[in-house]
């Protein structure tokens, strides 16, 4: 397959054709090329703390919104027609719900954090994974919400208070500072790490042409520090899930992998209906076969963003 054609024809950088040639195999790279143009279906999550499921669809739907059951996350839609925007009824003012990525649904409900927890969302903001983890706390417990950005920490805040969230303490600092806070006692952690963004291209096609390999490097360097403070803080029994979204093995198998050769950690079976195995060989590079417990979405298989997801459990 001619590498400079696919690159004219679908607008990425020469080395990024390159790289997915060896991840995706000839009968697969343009399916999954693609699907990166195609757009995606709009997707929210209902607000359980303030409505239900059912009141919410009935609400939205008299305004003359279409909506459809997402089937593998509970209390969420698609958006298959918007009279208006979504993000201007009064609903969304009042906090009924939260509009996100369906990928970016899946992590929270992953960790399965309880009330009485102790949670930590390390790169919380804007906070749709916060708001999610508050829910599945049931607004109980004590839910650490960490951000270092100054502007995404506003907009954190303002939808912890648009949702009626009141179990989190949000703090602006990097998360890879964790230790200095010295919580004790926690047994979640989500860690949805900064990355390269590579699975984002269907919503943000600049990043064709935006990002470098130089990227990759950066963000897997900041990554493993982060994943690392994260299994230092967890106590014996706690959970971890990692995620981000990139499609890049750098960036999530190769972290993992070293993550569980360096830690007492192990990789626990998502037992999810959706979603491809992670990889066992990236580049050439043997991984561990657990990785196969990870999972890996795809725009042109599951509609969703890229997207990578796994969870580690810490062993006495």
């Amino acid at each position: 397959m001619d590498i400079d054609e696919l690159c004219s024809r679908f607008g990425y950088q020469k080395y990024m054709i390159e790289r997915y040639l060896e991840l995706f195999d000839a009968a697969r790279i343009l399916n999954f090329l693609e699907g990166n143009e195609q757009r995606l279906i709009p997707s929210i999550k209902v607000n359980t703390l303030k409505i239900s499921q059912e009141d919410l669809y009935k609400k939205l739907t008299k305004k003359g919104f279409e909506l459809g059951p997402i089937p593998f996350i509970p209390d969420a839609f698609y958006i298959y027609k918007e009279p208006f925007s979504i993000g201007a009824t009064t609903e969304y003012l009042l906090g009924y719900y939260y509009i996100q990525g369906v990928a970016s649904m899946i992590p929270s409900l992953l960790l399965n954090a309880n009330s009485g927890e102790i949670v930590v969302d390390m790169c919380a903001a804007p906070g749709g994974k916060t708001i999610q983890l508050a829910q599945s706390m049931n607004n109980e417990g004590v839910l650490f919400a960490l951000d270092l950005s100054r502007e995404r920490m506003k907009s954190l805040r303002s939808n912890l208070a648009r949702c009626g969230i009141k179990n989190v303490i949000a703090i602006r600092m990097d998360a890879g500072n964790l230790t200095q806070l010295k919580i004790k006692g926690i047994s979640k952690i989500l860690l949805d790490a900064p990355c390269s963004g590579s699975g984002l291209i269907p919503s943000d096609p600049t990043r064709k042409m935006s990002r470098n390999y130089e990227d990759i490097e950066i963000c897997s360097s900041k990554q493993m520090e982060l994943i690392t403070t994260a299994i230092n803080n967890l106590q014996n029994g706690g959970e971890l899930v990692y995620s981000t979204c990139s499609i890049e093995p750098e960036e999530n198998e190769y972290i993992i992998d070293a993550a569980v050769q360096q830690f007492r950690v192990k990789i626990v079976d998502l037992r999810l209906k959706i979603g491809e195995p992670g990889f066992t060989n990236a580049f050439g590079r043997q991984l561990m076969s657990d990785l196969e417990k990870a999972r890996r979405f795809y725009p042109y298989l599951h509609q969703t963003e890229g997207f990578f997801v796994c969870k580690l459990r810490k062993v006495a």
